[in-house]
Formats: C-alpha cells, sequence, structure tokens
C-alpha cells in the first residue's frame, strides 16, 4: 500500500491507459478459436463437483495442463455464466495487473521512474498485445504472466533474503500452473545474479535447484499432454531441429519488425520456410553480431546483454523446439515486449550521450537526455496507441476475426476452415461449402484434407435432409 501511494500517479496513468484503449472488449463475443474448448463446451467448468474439481487439477485442456487457469473459468461461469463480457473484463484486469507489475520491476531495476513508466506503457498499449487482452483464451498467457512477474519482483534483487526466494518459487509455481512457458523463470534469475548481481554461476544455479526442479516436473506434464496435433500451421512439424532454428532465426527478425513497427498483425501467420536460404544467412550473421557486441560490452554496461538473454529465454518455449502448431503468434511478444524496449531505451541513451561527448555535437549537448527519452517515449506510445485502437476490433467476433485474416493470410486452409465454420454458424451453409471446397483446391496436407472433407460431407448431407425425412 505504501508503494502504491507513493507511485499512485504512475499507477493511475497505466490504469486509465490501459481502460481507455481496451475498454471496448467488454462487449467482444467469444470466438470459435479455442474458446470452444475452453469455455462454451468445457464441462468441467460448468459445476463446483468433485468430479469436476478433480478433473480441472488432472486433466489436461485443448492440450494443455493448465489447471489454475481452468479454475478461474469455473470461477467465471459461476459468476456470469454465458456473459462473454465477464471474461473479457478479466482479462483486461490482469492486463492492468501486469502493467502495475511491470512498473513497479523496472522501476526498481533500472533506478528510473520514466524509464520504467514508458516501458509499462508500451507494453501495456502496444499492438501485438490485443490478441493475449482480447482473446479470451490467452488467459493462460495473462495468468502466468501475473506469477512470473510476481516472482521476478522477488528474484531480481542484489539483496534478496530467504523469504524473497521463498515467495519467488511460490510465484512460480502458480504461474507454471497457469502456463508452462513460466519454466523460463530460473534461467532467467541465473542471468540477473551473473550479468547484474555479479554473483557466481555455482552459487545462483543452487538456488535455483528448488525452481527449476517444479519447472521440469511441469515440463514432463505438460509434454505428456500433447497428444494430438490439430488445428494451426503443421508443416513444421517433424522438421529437423536444425531446420527449425534457421526458420527461428528469420522469425526472430520479424518478431523484432513486429515491435518496432507492428502492422499487419493477424491471429496466424504464415512466414516462409522454403527458398530462403539467403534470409537464413543473413539473420544468422545478424544474431551473431548482435550476440558479440552485447557480450564485449558487458563489463562496461550489462544490460544490453541480459536483456538480449531475457528476451529469447521468454520466446524460447514457442521457437518450436517442442512442436507446437504455429509458428509465430502476436501473443508470444507478449512479456518480451518488456526487455526488449528496456534494451531499446538503454542502446538509445548510451548512443545520445556519445554524440553529446564529441566537440561537434554544441547543439546536443543544450537537448537534456531526459527530454530526448520523453520525446521517444511520447511518438511510441502514440504510435502504438492508434495502432492498437485500429486493431483491436478485429478481434469482436468470429466474422470480424477470420474475415481480417482472409485477408492476410488467405492461402493458409486453417483460416479457410475456420472461415467456412463461421459462415456455416451464421447459417450460410452454402457459401461455407463453397470456402472449403476452394480450400481443398490449395492442396492442403492429410490432415487438414481429411477435415475439410468431413465438412463437406456433413454439411451437405444435413442440407439435403428435408423436414419431412
Amino acid at each position: 500500500m505504501s508503494w502504491l501511494k507513493l507511485n499512485r500517479w504512475e499507477v493511475l496513468g497505466l490504469l486509465c491507459g490501459i481502460f481507455a484503449v481496451y475498454s471496448p472488449v467488454i462487449r467482444f463475443e467469444f470466438l470459435n478459436w479455442d474458446d470452444t474448448w475452453y469455455i462454451i463446451n468445457n464441462e468441467l467448468i460448468q459445476s463446483w463437483s468433485f468430479e469436476g474439481l478433480y478433473g480441472i487439477a488432472t486433466e489436461p485442456v485443448a492440450r494443455n495442463f493448465a489447471p489454475l487457469t481452468i479454475f478461474t473459468f469455473l470461477i467465471e461461469h459461476t459468476l456470469w455464466g454465458m456473459w462473454s463480457g465477464g471474461y473479457h473484463l478479466t482479462n483486461l484486469a490482469l492486463h492492468a495487473i501486469n502493467a502495475i507489475l511491470a512498473y513497479a520491476l523496472l522501476r526498481r531495476l533500472t533506478g528510473s521512474s520514466l524509464l520504467a513508466w514508458t516501458v509499462s506503457l508500451i507494453f501495456a498499449l502496444h499492438p501485438v498485445q490485443v490478441e493475449t487482452v482480447a482473446w479470451v483464451s490467452s488467459r493462460k498467457s495473462l495468468l502466468s504472466a501475473t506469477f512470473m512477474l510476481a516472482s521476478f519482483i522477488c528474484w531480481l534483487r542484489p539483496d534478496r533474503t530467504s523469504r524473497d526466494e521463498g515467495f519467488g518459487t511460490l510465484w512460480l509455481i502458480l504461474g507454471l500452473l497457469s502456463k508452462a512457458s513460466a519454466v523460463v523463470v530460473p534461467p532467467i534469475v541465473i542471468a540477473y545474479d551473473v550479468l547484474i548481481a555479479r554473483r557466481s554461476f555455482a552459487e545462483s544455479f543452487a538456488k535455483q535447484v528448488v525452481p527449476m526442479f517444479f519447472s521440469v516436473l511441469l515440463i514432463l506434464v505438460t509434454m505428456s499432454a500433447q497428444t494430438t496435433i490439430v488445428g494451426g500451421v503443421r508443416g513444421h512439424i517433424g522438421a529437423s531441429k536444425l531446420w527449425i532454428l534457421a526458420i527461428d532465426a528469420t522469425i526472430l527478425w520479424r518478431y523484432v519488425g513486429m515491435s518496432l513497427y507492428p502492422t499487419n498483425l493477424c491471429v496466424l501467420y504464415d512466414p516462409a520456410t522454403t527458398g530462403i536460404a539467403h534470409w537464413i544467412a543473413l539473420s544468422v550473421i545478424g544474431w551473431v553480431g548482435v550476440g558479440v557486441w552485447t557480450f564485449r560490452t558487458r563489463h562496461s554496461n550489462p544490460v544490453p546483454l541480459f536483456c538480449f538473454v531475457t528476451w529469447l529465454f521468454l520466446l524460447f518455449p514457442v521457437l518450436n523446439l517442442f512442436p507446437i502448431t504455429t509458428l509465430m503468434n502476436d501473443r508470444y511478444l507478449y512479456l518480451p515486449l518488456i526487455p526488449f524496449f528496456v534494451g531499446v531505451f538503454n542502446v538509445a541513451g548510451v548512443c545520445w550521450m556519445k554524440i553529446r561527448s564529441t566537440e561537434s555535437s554544441s547543439l546536443a549537448r543544450r537537448i537534456p537526455t531526459p527530454a530526448i527519452a520523453v520525446t521517444l517515449g511520447v511518438m511510441l506510445c502514440g504510435l502504438y496507441t492508434l495502432r492498437t485502437l485500429d486493431y483491436l476490433n478485429v478481434w469482436a467476433n468470429p466474422v470480424t476475426l477470420w474475415n481480417h485474416a482472409r485477408q492476410i493470410t488467405p492461402t493458409l486452409p486453417v483460416v479457410q476452415i475456420q472461415w467456412a465454420i463461421t459462415l456455416e454458424s451464421e447459417g450460410r451453409r452454402d457459401l461455407a461449402i463453397q470456402t472449403l471446397q476452394r480450400a481443398m483446391e490449395q492442396n492442403p496436407d492429410s490432415g487438414d484434407a481429411e477435415r475439410i472433407q468431413s465438412k463437406i460431407d456433413l454439411w451437405t448431407e444435413t442440407s439435403q435432409v428435408t423436414p419431412e425425412s
């Protein structure tokens, strides 16, 4: 409470910005993209019976073991049934909490309230966050981020106590029960200890034995839940790890571009995976250069290397080294935006100070560094807010979502399938069948082809049934 009182204006500014931009989500509908599994047809959240509670604690849902996330849906189903606005309101509240936690963490790590608040506001209002905030099924990302940030607040401090470590481990466990991506907390803590707090690797590793035990345990449970591979984009499933790493090198640069200048955002992407040898080579060279530069400057300025390593760790669970059905998504950047922009502002500040120190920069010396930081922060926040406001309504309902997706990635069979499902639910069955027939002409893989044909057969047969029969 004392911290909130001391930082009340910064917190109030974050809350006002978030609710002003994202408040329309309360009117948004459920989507026919995982919401059906997590909410609409999920029997586990429909009662407080012993069988239901046991199922929440032990059963994976939609191939994910996230019992704490499912438990929040049980609470909400009890409160407002199938009113989608209540679920969206919870997502919005969690996003606001995460922005405040990010500010609290960065305020202590950087020692600058201006930098901490600017990065937290960018994190809150950036358009790539729309998917996570406006999609009910991204609750697991929001909830796990809450506990991960709380764990970081406890762990990432040079003078932490055993009490901090105990609470840090507790928050990590809750994060793991919300989403498996929280497994990256221990390696990030080790990176902080070694690079920032200047502890020895052995000392830091010893402190992370218990957190890593719970992380490995959760990984094993989650991997056992991945028994089927359906939906999404599956062309990369079964590929060699070397090939996956090569594609990841190009996708990571796309994430850099999306973070700095987000455009053509979409629910699904279709990144090129063939005929891009030159892009792979350039990407690898670029990342080697970034790694070498940040490593060489680690003694004089360890922040860029720590931000780079943290960014990579936060993205590691979604780099398809453990196969998932999409190569890239907006929601994968939810927490990585924080270290990314801390690093960007740190490098920009260092460059500006070097410019001011040169003899020919008399004009630059008259412009204070905070003025440059404020100007850059205002410009970025304004740009991202406008883009978020423009993109937000895409996620209002299935029609707007998949109509937008088929304009951005029209060649993806799964996009055409979801668009057809949306049309059929709107009573436009003939058009839905035509959409699937066109999708079949795009040579989908065997899984999509079987799914498309089964729906064509079902809808055609249903259309032929007369009321008398």
